[in-house]
C-alpha cells in the first residue's frame, strides 16, 4: 500500500509539472472526487489550505447522532474526528440532550469545497447544529430540507433565551472539554452568554472563539493528531477566557464594515501542499 502511494506521489508530481494543471481551481477538482484514498489517515497542510489521505466516513446514523445534508458528501474526516463525534454524542446523552445533528465535516479527500467553507479541508472540522435531534430517524428529504435555526434574537447579536439556554450551554461545554479540541467557533452572542454564566472551571472558555455566521451551529476544530507531521496546527489560543475587550470588539460596528477589497481568486491545486496532488490523483 505504501509503495502504491509513493508511486502516486511521483505520478502526481509529473502531472503538476504539466502546463496549466496546477492552475485549475482546487474546489472543482476535489469536489468531483467521490471516494477517499486508501492507506493510513494523513491530514496534510492547514485547515484552510490542505487535503486528507485515508479519510474515513461518518455513518449516516449512530448512537446519539444523525448526519444532515447527505447529498453534499461531506461526512469525511480523520478517525479522530469520527471518534470525537461518537464520544460527544455519548457525553451529552448523559446530560439529557436528545442527540446531535451533524452538519458538514469534509470531502472524501478534503481540499476546498465549492460552497460553504474556507476551512474543513483536512478532516479535522465539524459543524454541529444547535438544534436537538428529533425523536425519529429523519428521511433523506428531511435531512436536505430541515434548516438549522438561529439562536439569536432577530435583528440582534444577542441570544434568544427561548432558543439558547442551559442545555445548549452545556452542549458547548461538553464539546470543549473532550480531548483534542483546539477551537470551537460560535456567534459572538453565544460566547457572551457563556462568559456571563457562572462556571466552576472557566478554562474551557478560551477555546470558544467568536466568529461570523455561527448563530445556528457550532464549528468544532480538532488539533492535528499526534504524529501527523504534514498537518499544520493553528497558533494556540491566547491566554485567558476571551471574555473582555477581545469579545467587546464583536459588539461594535468594526467587524461588520463592508469589505471593499476585490475577492481573492479561488485556490488552485498549485496553492495547496504538493502532496495534495498525489492525494487527488491516487487510485
Amino acid at each position: 500500500m505504501q509503495l502504491r502511494f509513493l508511486s502516486a506521489i511521483f505520478t502526481a508530481f509529473l502531472l503538476l509539472a504539466a502546463p496549466g494543471h496546477g492552475q485549475q481551481a482546487a474546489r472543482d477538482l476535489f469536489s468531483a472526487v467521490t471516494g477517499p484514498t486508501g492507506g493510513p489517515s494523513m491530514p496534510i497542510g492547514s485547515y484552510a489550505k490542505g487535503c486528507i489521505a485515508g479519510a474515513v466516513q461518518l455513518a449516516t446514523d449512530g448512537p446519539g447522532w444523525q448526519a444532515m445534508r447527505l447529498s453534499r458528501d461531506r461526512r469525511w474526516g480523520t478517525p479522530e474526528l469520527v471518534q470525537y463525534i461518537g464520544a460527544l454524542a455519548q457525553a451529552v446523552a448523559h446530560d439529557g440532550w436528545p442527540g446531535l445533528l451533524v452538519g458538514d465535516m469534509g470531502q472524501p479527500r478534503g481540499g476546498p469545497a465549492k460552497s460553504g467553507h474556507a476551512s474543513h479541508q483536512i478532516g479535522l472540522d465539524v459543524d454541529l447544529w444547535l438544534q436537538p435531534m428529533p425523536g425519529h430517524t429523519l428521511s433523506a428529504q428531511e435531512r436536505e430540507e430541515l434548516s438549522a435555526i438561529s439562536v439569536l434574537k432577530q435583528g440582534s447579536r444577542d441570544i434568544d433565551p427561548s432558543r439558547f439556554g442551559e442545555a445548549e450551554r452545556l452542549l458547548i461545554y461538553r464539546a470543549a472539554q473532550l480531548p483534542g479540541v483546539a477551537r470551537i467557533f460560535v456567534a459572538p452572542g453565544i460566547k457572551r452568554s457563556l462568559c456571563q454564566t457562572r462556571w466552576r472551571d472557566r478554562s474551557f472558555l478560551g477555546k470558544i472563539r467568536p466568529w461570523y455566521g455561527h448563530d445556528d451551529h457550532i464549528h468544532v476544530r480538532l488539533s492535528c493528531p499526534t504524529g501527523a507531521s504534514s498537518c499544520q496546527d493553528q497558533d494556540v489560543v491566547p491566554p485567558g477566557d476571551g471574555c473582555g475587550s477581545e469579545l467587546d470588539y464583536w459588539f461594535t460596528d468594526a467587524p461588520y464594515q463592508p469589505n471593499t477589497s476585490p475577492p481573492a481568486p479561488p485556490l488552485t491545486l498549485a496553492d495547496l501542499p504538493k502532496a495534495c496532488t498525489a492525494v487527488l490523483e491516487a487510485r
